[in-house]
């Protein structure tokens, strides 16, 4: 194999890829990124059984087709650290030589056909999402759920559809996000079942590989694993296994309750604020609503007490809830601090359900008024 390559497009190309590698592995050959060069170019691979990555990369000149394994922690440096413009990349199967103008390395190498298979994107029948979309629905949803509950599915985003709308869904337990947009099916693709129910580290890394300019990104769903196909990558990923829980009967269906319209710039300065005074063991903040303000009140024996107040155009009875401030900044943190949202409140006891006028719900429980 030899290649001239352009080193800035290899090193942002093969930063891309080098993640899904493992770092520790007890097959060594994961530890590795491979390049695949055709006559037509050349693609990177990496996986560690569980989700994987195909990026083509520009800016290769092919001399030689071929391939070869570039190892992750010795490849990604000499990328990193080199200023020169182009690099030679010569494999001859026993050692692989990486010649710059001012720079030459000789690696070892392991045999690429060792390799495992990384998926391909070859489906017919797809969905079409818009790529602004798709980070979105990741964005909205992966900071609710949970990696570290031994509910398997807890760990993942559900997504679901109607041939017309997608919808991604993110929970803990404790608070349950939703979000949800046009999608476009093309011919007649396997649907999003009850097991489509994608790793939260999958999800991350797919927003990652998505521009915001690719245009309509490319899903498909295979029997136990998903696709994702951009302009220059495709990831695949295997999905969990588990039940996940039954998130349409958590938003409440409610007549009676206020709806108060808040601006999501100031709310989240107050309860920057008033989280100050909150420890591990004394995480609640008391939202009381009533008479045109807004307090928010937090007390912690040993930390101390904050009282916040802010104008909002609610001026119905009092409600007063008790709500972990964490999980209401992560709903501001994935909003336009300019933008304004709806709380949805029935009373201190039932669910806080926050909603946006772009597909967006937000439902957390409140905490126990004990302090």
């Amino acid at each position: 194999m030899k290649i001239v390559a352009n080193r800035e497009k290899l090193l942002h190309a093969f930063s891309t890829v080098a993640p899904v590698a493992p770092s520790r592995s007890p097959k060594a050959v994961l530890q590795n990124v491979k390049l695949d060069v055709t006559s037509e170019g050349a693609t990177l691979m990496a996986t560690d059984l569980e989700y994987g990555i195909r990026y083509e990369v520009d800016g290769i000149e092919v001399e030689t087709p071929g391939a070869v394994l570039l190892r992750t922690d010795k490849f990604g440096p000499i990328l990193r650290e080199s200023s020169d413009e182009t690099f030679r990349i010569e494999s001859d199967g026993s050692t692989t030589t990486v010649k710059g103008e001012r720079s030459k390395f000789n690696l070892p190498v392991a045999n690429p056909n060792e390799y495992p298979p990384v998926a391909s994107f070859d489906e017919s029948a797809l969905f079409e999402i818009p790529s602004r979309l798709l980070k979105e629905l990741i964005r909205r949803t992966l900071y609710a759920t949970d990696n570290e509950s031994s509910r398997y599915a807890l760990g993942g985003v559900k997504l679901e559809s109607d041939g017309q709308t997608i919808t991604a869904i993110g929970t803990d337990g404790r608070r349950l996000a939703k979000m949800e947009g046009p999608v476009n099916k093309v011919g007649d693709p396997v649907g999003f079942g009850e097991a489509t129910i994608v790793p939260s580290k999958s999800m991350a890394f797919i927003e990652r590989t998505v521009m915001d300019d690719d245009g309509e990104i490319q899903i498909a769903v295979r029997q136990n694993e998903i696709l994702a196909k951009t302009p220059r990558a495709t990831v695949y990923t295997r999905l969990l296994e588990g039940r996940f829980p039954g998130w349409r009967e958590v938003f409440p269906s409610r007549t009676e309750s206020a709806k108060i319209e808040m601006p999501v710039g100031p709310f989240a300065a107050a309860v920057r604020q008033a989280a100050i005074v909150t420890s591990d063991e004394s995480r609640g903040v008391d939202f009381t609503f009533a008479d045109g303000t807004l307090t928010l009140a937090g007390k912690t024996a040993d930390v101390g007490q904050s009282h916040i107040e802010m104008p909002i155009s609610y001026t119905g009875e009092s409600i007063t809830i008790t709500l972990d401030p964490k999980f209401v900044g992560d709903f501001l943190k994935v909003l336009d601090t300019e933008k304004t949202f709806t709380l949805d409140l029935a009373d201190g006891d039932s669910a806080a359900v926050f909603s946006t006028d772009d597909g967006y719900g937000y439902v957390v429980m409140p905490l126990a008024r004990d302090r």
